[in-house]
């Protein structure tokens, strides 16, 4: 699948999640759209005392916002890609779409 047969909806959070991560020089970068059309883009957190990966982050600002369901995902790595705790996390709230893409963007699954 090319970036180019993506709605402009999963473009976008492709790109918010590019943003995000070139922002804060993170190594991941993701954003997730809620039932409500919300957007919510985030980076990792890595602290001594707190660890978060960038989906784990975006979901709960989502949640906290008080999103009740997520209609998509993507995560924008180097790195080999979601784990299953940010997969979970994501079904957990109904997401049936989470995109992976490289930080140039290219979509490398979905």
């Amino acid at each position: 699948m090319s970036e180019t047969t993506l709605s402009p909806e999963d473009n976008k959070i492709i790109t918010l999640a590019r943003s995000a991560r070139a922002r804060n020089g993170a190594a991941e970068g993701a954003a997730v759209r809620d039932e409500t059309g919300r957007t919510y883009s985030s980076t990792n957190v890595a602290l001594p005392s707190l660890t978060l990966s960038a989906l784990q982050v975006a979901v709960a600002m989502a949640v906290s916002s008080g999103a009740r369901s997520l209609e998509a995902a993507a995560l924008v790595t180097a790195g080999d890609g979601p784990s299953e705790a940010d997969t979970l996390a994501v079904r957990e709230l109904g997401g049936s779409t989470l995109l992976v893409a490289g930080p140039d963007g290219t979509l490398r699954q979905s």
